[in-house]
Order: C-alpha cells, then sequence, then structure tokens
C-alpha cells in the first residue's frame, strides 16, 4: 500500500475510514465498513453528498447517505438481503495514493471478508473492488465485480448516490426522461437504458453524470411520509437530497473468470 499524503487513516463516527485529499484542495471520506463514499467536496470546498444526522456510524447496520454500494441484490429485488451484503461488510484498502493530481484509493470484498451469515447466503466466489478517485470538483468511481468462481452468477450492482441539495423541489433532472424531471413529492423510478450522461440542475450548480457499465438508472426521494417512516432520517432531511444511482438491475450472468466494471463519474 502506498501511504502518502493523499490517503490518511482517520475515523468518520467510530467507524475506521480514509480520508482522500488532492491537492488542489479536493476531499472525500470512505469508511472500510461498506467502502462508503460518506463526504465529497471538490476543491471549491462545497460539499456534495448529503448525510442524514440520524444515520448510525458504528456500524450497526447500513449508513443513510453518501454513496452506498448495492450489491449482490436492487432492494428487494430477489431472496437475500435487501440492497444486498456489501455496503454492510468490512472492506479492505489495498492501494491509495496520488496519480496525475487525483488523491485515490481501491478497496476490495470477498467471500473471506463476509461475516459468516452473509457468506452462507449468497455461497458465490468472487472479488468486489471499488476505486474512488477525486480532483478539482471531479469524483471517479470503478465498480468491478469478478467471477472466481466455476459457475456463472447473476447479480444486481448500484452506487446508491445521495446527492446534496438546496432544496430537492427545484431540483431539475435531465436526461432520464425525454423532458426535465422535476420531484414534486415521493419518487423512486427506475430507468432501463439510460444514456450515458445525465445532469442534475440545483440552483446555478450543473452536475454532469456519466455513467459506463452500468445500463440503468434509478431516481429516488422519499417525499414527506416516507421520510417521516424512516428511523435514521430526521423529518425535513427529505427536502436535501436527491438519489440519482447508476445501476445493472438486469445484466446477464457473470461467466467464471469474468469481470464486469462500472464507471460513474460525477464533475
Amino acid at each position: 500500500m502506498n501511504h502518502s499524503d493523499a490517503a490518511l487513516s482517520t475515523t468518520f463516527g467510530q467507524l475506521p475510514s480514509l480520508l482522500l485529499s488532492a491537492p488542489d484542495g479536493a476531499q472525500a471520506s470512505i469508511t472500510l465498513y461498506g467502502a462508503h463514499l460518506i463526504s465529497w467536496r471538490g476543491a471549491d470546498g462545497r460539499e456534495r453528498l448529503f448525510c442524514s444526522a440520524k444515520s448510525a456510524l458504528d456500524g450497526s447496520k447500513a449508513i443513510r447517505g453518501g454513496v452506498p454500494v448495492i450489491f449482490p441484490q436492487f432492494a428487494e429485488r430477489g431472496a437475500g438481503m435487501r440492497h444486498g451484503f456489501a455496503r454492510v461488510s468490512n472492506w479492505r484498502v489495498v492501494e491509495s495514493g496520488l496519480d496525475d493530481g487525483w488523491a485515490f484509493a481501491v478497496l476490495a470484498l470477498a467471500p473471506a471478508d463476509l461475516a459468516p451469515g452473509h457468506a452462507q447466503a449468497w455461497p458465490h466466489a468472487f472479488e468486489l473492488t471499488l476505486r474512488v478517485a477525486i480532483r478539482a470538483n471531479d469524483l471517479r468511481m470503478a465498480f468491478a465485480v469478478k467471477n472466481m468462481g466455476a459457475a456463472p452468477f447473476p447479480f444486481a450492482a448500484a452506487l446508491h448516490t445521495y446527492f446534496l441539495v438546496d432544496e430537492a423541489a427545484s431540483v431539475r433532472i435531465l436526461g432520464v426522461e425525454r423532458e426535465e424531471l422535476a420531484i414534486a413529492d415521493k419518487f423512486d423510478r427506475v430507468y432501463e437504458g439510460v444514456e450515458p450522461r445525465v445532469a442534475l440542475v440545483d440552483g446555478g450548480v450543473v452536475l454532469t453524470l456519466r455513467q459506463e457499465g452500468f445500463a440503468d438508472a434509478v431516481v429516488w426521494n422519499p417525499g414527506v411520509q416516507d421520510a417521516a417512516a424512516l428511523a435514521d432520517m430526521a423529518d425535513e432531511e427529505y427536502r436535501r437530497f436527491v438519489c440519482i444511482e447508476p445501476a445493472l438491475l438486469n445484466g446477464p450472468a457473470l461467466q467464471p473468470g469474468e469481470t464486469w466494471c462500472g464507471q460513474y463519474h460525477v464533475s
């Protein structure tokens, strides 16, 4: 592992984490629990990710906010645990450092890293890697799934990104529907076969979202009623974020020895 000033081992809440710092001032925090990108500030110093003030940060349950890694199941689309085990497992840091001005870290997860119940519930041999890199006002994430076993396995994957916004009702999303999308209340929709480029317009700020390998996108906000029912979200917090997540929901089974990779770029 490259111990450089670009990646500092620290804690976020009670969770071991990495603090990435690029030379231009961009910063990001990633917890080893879930390989969870929990904070991202561009070189402009502005936080781009929402994290609930009521989220558990002790490893007792999934973090509410940031970028949860969804694998091998999306939501309740399958017989396994909701949204899969990757977001509630402890990952390993395999590499970190600086690359052409980008501060980066690579985290990995394999069956040996899983809690016994999770390993039994999904008995496939796999290796996951997540690479997070930041520079200026850009974020790049690459999520790879490798089949290490002798039989093919189906899977779903997503990077469940909670974007921090001034007011969810005034946000406009371009590129998922024919016309611009506004979110007036509770919203939960899957878009299959989306264009690789989507834009989030929040007042004078425009974030461009590009995805490769991820064929689908999901847009979500719980609205006032569903937010009130979430124990790990304050009642008014739904107004402060919009989830736009690159996803692979119905991909082909991954053959033995094959690797799938999904990339997500936010600028």
